[in-house]
């Protein structure tokens, strides 16, 4: 049985939290000091069963990008599956679309295909990406990526992957997570370096950089392996690695080298995609052509589904069942994605967001008055960053950065800002909802300087 934390004054949550013990094991989920028990979530905010509210600050690991149950966004799903005009009685049915549709088609899986493949080719690098393999995580769809970047030339079998990024748990986006040391590795995969101490601290955004010793190491592997280099992916910022973003050059760089030696250039915007970077897809921000991107979290803004992107001359390469799973294009995801393009579609997400990412992050910056806090990394007009901890007082980084997601989650005056478990030990990932406004995000950074002084 996995021991459970408790928390003073929150008998309902304690006994959640002792029930799951009971009966999940520990690794369901990834270690956080807080536990949190969330009850219900409306826009920016949940709240625990005994009705503190907090501000949500990590979206569902950048899920919810348009919020917890936006009005609008439920009533488009709800009406794309054709769940209106029946009776909720019991031993009654809707006259609706299935809720698995496997290896058949369903008209709001064309749809949702359709205008996704659409609004990509018509976004600024999209040319390329025209045909859409749906699937259920951000992981399979990674996978299914490279399936179909090294099926075009199975014998051309080397992955090239960016040192600390985070693709997935399962088979080959597994074996493109992390690095080289991490565990035993697919014999087909070598990493190159992702430039951390470049982009350390958003004070270095705007200095100079040079892709020089990146190119170095991709020519090294070059001579290497010639032509069995065949693909290599990349996410447009680290996420689980401790959040960094990069310059335009070094990304640009990593296209090149694939355009100059007829490799695959996948860009796994799962995290990304859909507003964290303050465009629609970080493909634009960074000035990026790929020829397969990976969406997935705030595609479907809860409900989970991911997708691969690419030409139907790289997808054409798997046959039949090569790319197929049980919940892939379910009319339950492709609902999802249809309201969630609606929402993007209203125009209004990302003026807003961009909006609050400049009160957010001049907030975040303000903490670095603090003696525990070292560096804040994030996206100009984005809507994610890593607030990063140093050794202070005798404590390690990784205690403050424990120590202050317990302080957000416990608040003040039943009020508090609900993160995530730091990022690499000691980063604090800050990825509230895209629709969070200028005043909650003032009042939210008010609220977390004040409690992190305390701290001191």
């Amino acid at each position: 049985m996995t021991a459970s934390l408790q928390h003073a004054n929150e008998p309902a949550s304690n006994t959640d939290r002792e029930t799951a013990g009971r009966f999940e094991p520990k690794s369901l989920r990834t270690y956080t000091p807080t536990q949190a028990v969330l009850a219900k979530s409306a826009g920016v905010f949940h709240w625990t069963p005994e009705g503190r509210k907090l501000f949500d600050f990590s979206s569902g690991v950048l899920v919810a990008n348009l919020g917890h149950n936006p009005s609008s966004w439920m009533q488009k799903y709800v009406s794309y599956m054709g769940w209106t005009g029946n009776p909720w009685n019991e031993g009654t049915y809707f006259n609706a679309l299935p809720m698995t549709a496997y290896n058949a088609i369903t008209p709001v899986e064309v749809q949702a295909s359709k205008r996704l493949a659409d609004l990509l080719q018509s976004r600024p690098g999209g040319k390329r990406l025209q045909q859409v393999l749906w699937a259920a995580s951000g992981s399979e769809a990674v996978q299914k990526a490279l399936w179909a970047a090294l099926a075009r030339d199975r014998t051309r079998e080397m992955i090239v992957a960016t040192r600390f990024g985070f693709h997935g748990k399962k088979g080959l986006a597994g074996a493109v997570t992390g690095s080289e040391t991490d565990r035993e590795r697919d014999p087909r995969v070598r990493f190159i370096g992702f430039p951390m101490k470049e982009c350390a601290d958003v004070s270095l955004r705007d200095k100079p950089f040079d892709p020089a010793p990146y190119r170095a190491e991709l020519e090294a592997l070059k001579q290497q392996f010639g032509r069995k280099l065949n693909v290599l992916i990349t996410e447009p910022y680290i996420g689980g690695g401790g959040s960094y973003h990069p310059h335009k050059a070094y990304l640009q760089a990593l296209q090149q080298f694939c355009r100059d030696n007829d490799i695959v250039f996948i860009l796994d915007e799962v995290q990304s995609n859909f507003g964290r970077t303050g465009d629609l897809f970080a493909f634009e921000t960074y000035g990026l052509e790929p020829d397969i991107v990976v969406l997935g979290k705030g595609l479907g803004n809860g409900v989970p589904v991911a997708a691969a992107v690419g030409s139907p001359t790289l997808f054409g390469t798997l046959d039949y069942g090569e790319g197929s799973d049980t919940w892939s294009a379910n009319p339950l995801c492709c609902a999802a994605v249809l309201a969630t393009l609606d929402e993007f579609a209203r125009g209004n997400v990302l003026e807003n967001s961009r909006r609050s990412s400049a009160v957010i992050e001049k907030g975040l910056v303000k903490l670095k008055e603090l003696p525990f806090v070292a560096q804040v990394r994030g996206e100009k007009s984005g809507m994610v960053w890593g607030v990063e901890m140093r050794d202070h007082g005798g404590q390690s980084a990784a205690d403050w950065a424990n120590a202050v997601v317990l302080a957000c989650y416990r608040g003040a005056d039943n009020l508090g800002i609900h993160l995530l478990g730091p990022l690499a030990k000691k980063v604090i990932r800050i990825a509230p909802p895209l629709v969070i406004t200028e005043t909650q995000s003032q009042q939210a950074l008010d609220l977390m300087h004040r409690l992190l002084a305390a701290m001191v």
